[in-house]
């Protein structure tokens, strides 16, 4: 069959497009684990974000797929809905199946969709026996994890467990499928490897427990060096490695450094997202290593650095600082002064805007991050389908945005006890701009052609709603903001 995957051309504000397009592991994924004689085609969206009509058209049109597959996050359900209209009309009798964090946790919300079947959680292998039975015309009631439409009414089969990646059930990715090239980070073609699965912490915002919940697998060091390879081999210069919680088990982080280091693989550039606590307890000896295996940039899970509010995170466990079997405190300085120190630039993955947060709190934050992180990656927390988080914002009344295209991280759906909605947003987004434009020097050194060529667009993504009279001091802040707001909707729309 010609089967066609596609991811949504929806970004996050901290990944714009101008300098960030990162392709979709998992629909490679799916594409290395279906049978061999199907015919599979992978499109990121991302990548012609501006041109999504004219692309599915096309290749619908010249690809003739009997199926089409989209991975969709919550924030990008409007969209999935669009693009699957888009397709129904093209192409008469085509099987629509849909699968990610969204279908995986609201199914329900598909069902009144022109969809045929839902994969829910990991999909490897319910897409290769759901392509079998499709194939067969029969079995899919025996496919775990899958739901399906009959004339009665949905199916919803019994979940599959997680897959145990040692048994190498899960094979490679198969980047030859993708049919759309531009794969960049600031300037450098990148892209996605996966050295394991799983984290055993309960936040309360995580998404990932909810799908499979609290374990850890891991692939072998032959197959994530295997794939690596590949990945260069394709053209990439950056790695982003997007497990879960790779630093769960430091000191399989520590030998997977050293293997990238004898595999002669340390020449490419890593940006890995890593807990603060280990890296707090590990750092003096596993920081230095790591810049030796190539690291760059590590997204620190700081979260808070508030105690109040990473107890409602549910992230205080892995914050935490520990001397001697002891807890000694926050974890977040000692592990930016190891990176600091050993050239890693930290992305600062903080959360502004929990139930008892009040302007000094958030205020608190936000000045951490200006004197500490070298790139803010700032959140809202959002009430994404079933997680713990949800359920308590929604107990409490303090939801204030139901509409699911703006539940991107950075556009504040709930208030606070304390702040409305709006002003716990403004107040990141004043701050967070200007904490963009200090990190320009260094990306400027580092990649002096993309910054010459793209920095221009960069800046004016970052200061989106500025005018000559803002800057000349003869509009407020709040008018600046008002206009980004609508700017940002327009955006949204025109995706």
């Amino acid at each position: 069959m010609n089967v066609l995957l596609l991811s949504m051309p929806d970004s996050f504000e901290h990944m714009p497009p101008v300098a960030i397009r990162m392709p979709n592991g998992a629909l490679t994924s799916l594409a290395g684990n279906v049978d061999a004689h199907h015919r599979v085609a992978v499109a990121d969206l991302i990548l012609v974000h501006r041109q999504v009509r004219e692309t599915v058209t096309r290749l619908v049109r010249e690809l003739e797929p009997e199926v089409v597959g989209l991975s969709i996050m919550t924030f990008q359900r409007r969209t999935a809905g669009r693009i699957i209209e888009l397709v129904r009309a093209l192409r008469a009798g085509v099987k629509i199946v849909v699968g990610g964090y969204d279908p995986s946790l609201a199914p329900e919300a598909y069902e009144n969709m022109r969809v045929d079947y839902i994969v829910r959680s990991e999909g490897e292998v319910t897409f290769r026996e759901l392509l079998r039975a499709i194939e067969a015309g029969s079995g899919f009631e025996r496919i775990g994890g899958l739901s399906y439409r009959k004339d009665e009414g949905w199916v919803h089969n019994p979940v599959r467990p997680p897959h145990r990646l040692e048994d190498k059930e899960i094979r490679p990715p198969n980047r030859h499928a993708r049919v759309l090239q531009g794969y960049t980070m600031v300037g450098r073609q990148v892209d996605v490897i996966e050295t394991s699965r799983g984290c055993t912490y309960d936040c309360s915002f995580c998404s990932i427990i909810e799908m499979r919940g609290r374990n850890f697998h891991t692939y072998s060091f032959d197959r994530v060096l295997a794939d690596i390879r590949d990945a260069r081999d394709h053209g990439a210069r950056t790695i982003f490695l997007v497990d879960d919680n790779i630093t769960l088990n430091v000191k399989r982080f520590e030998a997977l450094c050293e293997a990238i280091i004898a595999a002669g693989l340390h020449t490419l550039e890593y940006f890995v997202q890593a807990m603060t606590s280990a890296i707090a307890n590990h750092g003096e000896t596993l920081a230095p290593l790591m810049r030796r295996a190539g690291f760059r940039y590590v997204f620190l899970g700081i979260e808070n650095i508030l105690e109040n509010d990473l107890e409602f995170l549910k992230a205080s466990a892995k914050n935490t600082e520990r001397t001697n079997g002891h807890e000694t405190g926050n974890a977040t300085l000692k592990a930016i002064d190891y990176l600091h120190r050993n050239q890693m630039y930290v992305v600062g993955g903080l959360i502004v805007g929990s139930p008892g947060d009040t302007r000094e709190s958030i205020e608190a934050n936000l000045e951490f991050a200006r004197r500490y992180v070298d790139w803010p990656y700032i959140q809202h927390p959002t009430p994404y389908p079933r997680t713990p988080m949800t359920k308590e914002f929604r107990d409490q009344g303090l939801i204030m945005n139901e509409h699911l295209e703006e539940y991107d991280g950075t556009t504040a759906v709930v208030r606070t006890e304390h702040l409305p909605a709006e002003e716990v947003e403004f107040m990141r987004w004043k701050a967070e701009r200007w904490m963009k434009v200090h990190h320009f020097p260094v990306v400027l050194l580092h990649d002096p052609g993309f910054v010459m060529l793209r920095g221009w667009k960069m800046m004016a993504h970052t200061f989106r709603g500025s005018s000559i009279r803002s800057a000349l001091g003869l509009e407020s802040e709040k008018e600046v903001f008002a206009r980004y707001r609508e700017i940002r909707r327009a955006e949204r729309e025109y995706v």
